[in-house]
């Protein structure tokens, strides 16, 4: 055995041994947090510590484990979660339900052979058509966010026979080069100009530009394929649509016929206080894309369903050519997805999310009339941006909250705005000590920027 391949065995060894332990001695917790910022600066990227440090100051807190509302470091030190993996938690963490249909289904068999028919996608393609509204009835699944949305703009373009795309000012995407071309935040896109062409941005909320935009490409000989929004912006600020604003899309892209795709990767399943954020404003789209919370915390499964009118001849004939991710609706993860569908609905969810949220927005409000530096509160349900004067308050927040046990997160297309986005089983007794310990950061955070 070459020398290489001793030092992988060996060092492979020693990590699937930290894996298999039920309990780190306390040497071992040390040099997991001395490996994990060496392999990061060396192997992953030394940005991302930089970046961890805005929130944790050193860099030196791993995440080891987690249960339900809460996730500990290598050491036990407990922390709130407040972020949510972006969405990722509403049915919490390491859901037991979840686990137990995913280990069910791992002791069968974990992935499949791409050839037969595999029964799980089948049933939930199903239940998603059963439980998603109007006519939507087709769906494909893949593995992130990113992939879904290029699955959603490429039907687009597929049924139609169509080329352009209208998407929103600040809305988010993905980051895949189809993705990032359909985001509207010049920072992600300008390291790829040029990118995809055929994309032009309009102001959300303004329903008057999306059709003004469609009128005008008509006009000079370009075909729409398809208009692109997220019900709710979340990585822009957690901005929410005007009243109307999405039933008159819906009335426009009827009127020039062009699909309207809804991206509930983040807003699905339950977030918002609906099992989707568009049923809370009575509006179906031609195409959806959902993902995060899907795979209930346990495994990373996405997808888009759509209009059966959407799935042409040519898709029938070729199903691959929409596309064929190896991975994408494997059995593991539509194990995941099925169960937390049936934990959602039979725990009504999206029910406690609105209630709970409703709970926590009014007292944030009351916190607001006490500390100025709070400027502004919006969301629905557990979507919910907090917005500040400057980044560097909002930044000062998220830590000042980090060091006293609460994870939260900023906004990617809006630095001065964090989210509170916790897992949908949160307790109300959690809630009132996140409150609690906001009020202390608050505090903290006015003192310190008044005295700087």
């Amino acid at each position: 055995m070459t020398a290489y391949k001793k030092d992988v065995l060996k060092e492979s060894s020693r990590i699937l041994d930290y894996i298999l332990k039920d309990e780190l001695a306390e040497d071992e917790k040390d040099r997991i947090i001395a490996d994990s910022i060496e392999n990061f600066n060396d192997h992953v990227n030394p940005g991302w510590l930089e970046y961890r440090k805005s929130v944790s100051t050193d860099a030196t807190f791993v995440e080891w484990e987690d249960s339900q509302e809460t996730f500990k470091d290598t050491h036990g030190n407990e922390f709130i979660d407040c972020l949510g993996g972006f969405g990722v938690y509403t049915a919490g963490h390491r859901n037991p339900e979840i686990v137990k249909a995913v280990q069910a289904q791992l002791k069968r068999y974990a992935l499949h052979s791409q050839e037969l028919v595999d029964p799980l996608r089948g049933y939930l393609a199903k239940l998603v058509s059963m439980c998603t509204p109007g006519d939507l009835k087709y769906a494909f699944f893949c593995n992130g966010g990113a992939e879904a949305v290029e699955m959603a703009l490429k039907l687009a373009r597929l049924a139609s026979g169509k080329h352009y795309y209208i998407s929103t000012v600040n809305g988010f995407h993905g980051k895949s080069l189809g993705a990032v071309s359909a985001t509207g935040k010049g920072t992600y896109r300008k390291p790829y100009l040029p990118i995809i062409q055929g994309v032009q941005h309009v102001e959300f909320g303004n329903a008057e530009a999306a059709e003004a935009a469609i009128k005008n490409l008509i006009a000079v000989g370009e075909t729409v394929a398809g208009m692109i929004v997220e019900p709710i912006q979340g990585e822009a600020g957690i901005v929410l649509p005007p009243e109307g604003y999405l039933k008159q899309l819906r009335e426009i892209c009827d009127r020039y016929g062009v699909f309207l795709i809804f991206d509930e990767i983040q807003t699905g399943m339950g977030r918002t206080g609906t099992l989707w954020a568009c049923e809370g404003y009575e509006v179906v789209p031609d195409i959806m894309t959902f993902g995060k919370a899907f795979g209930g915390g346990v495994m990373p499964i996405t997808g888009i369903i759509a209009r059966p009118h959407l799935w042409t001849d040519e898709l029938k004939e070729n199903p691959w050519i929409l596309g064929s991710p190896t991975f994408g609706g494997n059995p593991l993860a539509c194990a995941a997805a099925i169960a937390a569908i049936k934990f959602t609905i039979e725990n009504d969810i999206p029910g406690q999310i609105r209630e709970k949220g409703d709970y926590f927005m009014g007292k944030l409000f009351d916190l607001q009339k006490k500390h100025p530096i709070l400027v502004d509160i919006r969301g629905k349900g557990f979507l919910i941006g907090l917005e500040y004067p400057t980044p560097e308050i909002g930044w000062a927040v998220s830590k000042g909250l980090f060091k006293r046990g609460v994870m939260t997160g900023g906004t990617l297309n809006n630095a001065k705005v964090n989210r509170i986005e916790p897992p949908g089983i949160i307790s109300y007794e959690t809630i009132d000590l996140i409150l609690e310990k906001l009020d202390e950061t608050l505090t903290e955070v006015a003192e310190l920027f008044a005295s700087a």
